[in-house]
């Protein structure tokens, strides 16, 4: 099973349009300066765009 669901991601943001911009702008971001929001070893992850995705499940990401 793919850890975060798409059905709770999706009450977050709303559309899955939004959360692709959303998911792939972080991701470059977490490619280019590495500045995570929580520690590295509390993501299930390890590449950026599950990072990314992790951190939106989390709401340490808001959108408005």
């Amino acid at each position: 099973m793919i850890y975060p669901s798409i059905d709770k991601l999706l009450n977050q943001v709303g559309s899955k349009y939004l959360l692709v911009n959303v998911v792939s702008k972080r991701a470059k971001e977490l490619q280019d300066k590495k500045n995570f929001q929580m520690k590295e070893n509390e993501y299930k992850s390890t590449k950026e765009i599950g990072r990314a995705l992790e951190e939106i499940s989390n709401e340490l990401i808001h959108l408005n």
